[in-house]
């Protein structure tokens, strides 16, 4: 398992966080896979439906077995009871919708990195106070990069990931970038229901490359 600051530094670094769900083991594990061969190293699955405890253990042993280097983020963690299920199960990193306080004690009582969602200041000087230092913000697309680029003087020492809205295309990803966010996350806009349903692997891995080189360029120029 990585460490808090390990983990969060693989988020950063990478600039992008792609996060799905899926009901099928066989498709959860071809995602994954897609992913990592466009050169993802950390994913977010979402903890939103019945078979996603089950479908994540399958996640971690594929991940040990032909993806070792990769990041296995577990999302919507709302309650300390399925942090410590997932945790168990072999998550890398909780990450959640809310600041929830039992959340972040299970959190830091087991030295894993948790990403709380938030929304406004109150929220993240909350999260800040008890210790977590990179937050989601959350939904982007009511936000809007001018959300981030008013409170990063308030908070310059938290580190600001988006999700929710967010677009593929450059001009988007370079205008959250410029707003201060130190990276993105994608799910429905990534990951297709078209490329799912159409077993389009192939594309999604050309999309994840595509969107990987906008955010390097943008970092390098910045």
């Amino acid at each position: 398992m990585h460490n808090r600051k390990q983990a969060a530094s693989i988020i950063t670094s990478q600039g992008i966080l792609p996060l799905y769900y899926h009901a099928d083991a066989e498709l959860t594990i071809a995602i994954a896979h897609a992913l990592y061969k466009g050169g993802i190293r950390a994913i977010e699955f979402t903890n939103r439906g019945e078979n996603a405890l089950q479908n994540f253990k399958i996640l971690v042993s594929e991940r040990n077995c032909t993806m070792p280097d990769l990041l296995l983020c577990i999302g919507t963690i709302t309650t300390p009871q399925d942090a410590n299920l997932f945790i168990e199960a072999g998550a890398d990193v909780l990450i959640s919708p809310v600041f929830d306080a039992d959340v972040s004690d299970v959190a830091y009582i087991n030295k894993i990195l948790w990403i709380p969602g938030c929304m406004t200041p109150t929220e993240i000087h909350i999260t800040y106070s008890a210790g977590w230092s990179l937050v989601k913000l959350f939904p982007g697309n009511v936000l809007q990069p001018h959300y981030i680029q008013a409170i990063r003087p308030l908070f310059p020492s938290i580190d600001f990931l988006v999700t929710g809205g967010v677009e593929t295309d450059a001009e988007n990803i370079r205008a959250w970038l410029k707003a201060g966010a130190v990276g993105v996350g994608m799910g429905s806009k990534l990951i297709t229901s078209a490329f799912i349903q159409e077993k389009k692997f192939d594309a999604l891995t050309s999309l994840v490359q595509d969107i990987l080189y906008i955010i390097q360029q943008f970092k390098q120029t910045a």
